[in-house]
């Protein structure tokens, strides 16, 4: 019970359409207590030989009146209650998914896609199981089995309706039993769905590499062991939850037995009449469903509980990049600055950047190179405050980024990872995912400057081409060029270009940076390259090595120093002219 305790918070937002079902629901109740009643009179009849059509006619059409009026307040309950439990899912859903987008990569690095999505789905269906089935199955187990029992008590013998509870202390033992076992079961069960689940969505993202190395009849082993494991944990669950019904039907089955017995012997006695034991037995076999329902209550509630403790521990969990009281939602461009940045990644002993000084002014370029895991990528990722440095500041027109809401500082920053996320809708969707409402003219602009635009135009569909789910139909310089495209589009102060020109041609690459020169007087470019063609027009270049700067300055300047810059662009050049050799 301590999950409806939980759940209190939905049930008072809900409160009309609880209070209404479960009011309908006792209606329904106490008109089902009349059938009965019309039985022992018509039984008493027979018995005695006094029964007449007319009484007859008129008893069927009560009885028939009755269904009529039960009929359609089933109806109203089910939409008032279950119609409230599907409010229910829909909102633990959005809860989940706003929480989903406030949450830093540090989030998804520890949690897998796959566990995600089952709690999004398979919990939140338990949850909702317990707010509609749940709810119906205490109130019909407390009201409908309470009302039953008093009917017996009253108004035929409460003597012969104390024998009949005899079983029901075993009743309470073993419901308590199963729902303690069946707890620990379903969340190994859930647990073992959200592993598959994950296997499944790794194997579809990666399909492409699974094939190219052969490992299909590996990965279609791991896929059965998990499965094999999902059923394994589900049967445990089923063997539980079969041991509920055979339960309550055997106690139910004594208590009948033990009804017929002693009612007999009162039968016999003339303590009853032959109607009235028929009403009581009638009212004992609806007295199965409240007892049913009383097992099945307690089956739903633990799947529930299991599952709404795993959405809780999801909700619970705290955002680690945070807005201070007061920040401001708007601020100046200009300068940018790296006071003293230094960062560490959570649950990290190495420092990634190291006193970190670097003066970026409105309207340059600055090109970030080095090797490998120097920090370029973490370098950017932190003027859109994925993490927050441990030491030092970073600033935006002389205002720290952590002054600034979240908001506006990513509205003023257009950035294009390396990896390329693209979604499974139209090339033209895809690039005004920022700005759902530009035109088709704007997009065209911006895929111009990006040198996709007579790509898109090659393809039968042109802009209205679906790319396929993470834009699979496309290559590796169409999906950066896309993004770069997206990113333009948004007319950002501030570009962030991570590598996003890895996987084009230099000439492509050069007319790209070319077009941005143009496009983007006055507004600041950031620039990470692995190879440094792209970095040579910037305005300011800094060499990371180990988190550490260790060249800074304009590409003549660089040269000049005769240090790593220097040596590996020289070595990148002759890489090229002899790559091109080989071609001619």
């Amino acid at each position: 019970m301590h999950l409806f305790k939980d759940l209190m918070w939905f049930f008072k937002q809900e409160k009309k359409g609880y209070i209404l079902g479960i009011i309908v629901l006792v209606l329904v109740a106490l008109l089902n207590l009349l059938p009965p009643y019309v039985v022992r009179v018509i039984v008493d009849e027979v018995s005695r030989g006094a029964l007449r059509s007319e009484s007859l006619l008129y008893w069927t059409l009560i009885l028939a009146g009755i269904a009529l009026v039960v009929y359609a307040l089933r109806f109203s309950w089910r939409l008032m209650i279950f119609g409230a439990a599907s409010r229910l899912s829909r909102l633990l859903r959005k809860q989940l998914f706003d929480h989903f987008t406030r949450m830093s990569p540090q989030f998804y690095q520890k949690h897998r896609t796959g566990d995600l999505m089952a709690h999004a789905t398979n919990d939140i269906q338990a949850v909702e199981m317990t707010a509609g089935m749940g709810v119906l199955t205490l109130v019909d187990s407390i009201i409908t089995g309470g009302l039953v029992l008093s009917s017996m008590a009253v108004f035929i013998s409460w003597k012969l309706t104390l024998i009949t509870l005899l079983p029901m202390p075993l009743m309470a033992w073993s419901t308590s039993r199963y729902g303690t076992m069946l707890h620990n079961r379903f969340h190994r069960a859930q647990a073992a769905f959200s592993d598959l689940n994950n296997k499944v969505l790794e194997n579809i993202n990666g399909m492409r590499v699974v094939k190219a190395f052969g490992e299909e009849e590996a990965e279609l082993e791991d896929f059965r062991r998990l499965s094999e494991d999902v059923v394994a944990k589900n049967l445990a669950v089923a063997k539980v939850d079969a041991l509920f019904d055979p339960t309550i039907q055997l106690i139910i089955g004594l208590s009948f037995f033990l009804a017929l017995i002693f009612g007999s012997i009162d039968v016999i006695h003339g303590q009853l009449t032959f109607g009235q034991l028929t009403q009581f037995t009638i009212y004992l076999g609806q007295f199965i469903w409240p007892m049913l329902a009383f097992g099945w209550l307690f089956n739903i509630l633990e799947r529930g509980r299991a599952s709404y403790d795993r959405i809780e521990g999801l909700l619970k969990i705290k955002q680690t990049i945070k807005e201070k009281e007061g920040a401001l939602s708007r601020f100046n461009n200009g300068i940018v600055i790296y006071k003293g940045a230094s960062f560490t990644y959570p649950e990290g002993n190495t420092p990634i950047l190291q006193n970190i000084n670097v003066r970026v002014e409105q309207g340059q370029t600055l090109g970030i190179v080095g090797k490998t895991g120097s920090g370029k990528t973490t370098f950017l990722r932190l003027l859109l405050r994925e993490f927050d440095l441990n030491q030092g500041d970073l600033q935006i027109g002389r205002t720290s980024v952590y002054g600034v809401t979240l908001e506006a500082l990513r509205s003023k920053i257009g950035y294009v990872p390396q990896d390329c996320f693209l979604f499974s809708t139209t090339i033209a969707e895809n690039i005004a995912l920022g700005k759902p409402e530009a035109s088709l003219e704007e997009i065209h602009q911006a895929a111009e400057i990006a040198h996709i635009h007579e790509d898109v135009l090659s393809f039968p569909e042109g802009y209205g081409t679906l790319v396929g789910d993470r834009g699979i139909t496309l290559s590796g310089g169409q999906k950066q060029r896309i993004s770069i495209a997206r990113a333009l589009l948004l007319e950002p102060e501030i570009l962030i270009l991570d590598d996003s020109l890895s996987a084009v041609d230099a000439k492509t690459e050069k007319s790209i940076l070319q077009s941005l020169g143009k496009m983007r007087v006055q507004k600041t470019t950031f620039l990470s390259s692995h190879r440094l063609s792209a970095v040579e027009e910037a305005d300011l270049i800094i060499v990371l090595k180990d988190g550490q700067i260790t060249e800074h300055g304009s590409h003549a300047e660089l040269m000049a120093l005769k240090g790593w810059y220097a040596a590996t662009y020289r070595r990148q050049q002759l890489e090229s002219f002899l790559a091109e050799g080989e071609e001619d």
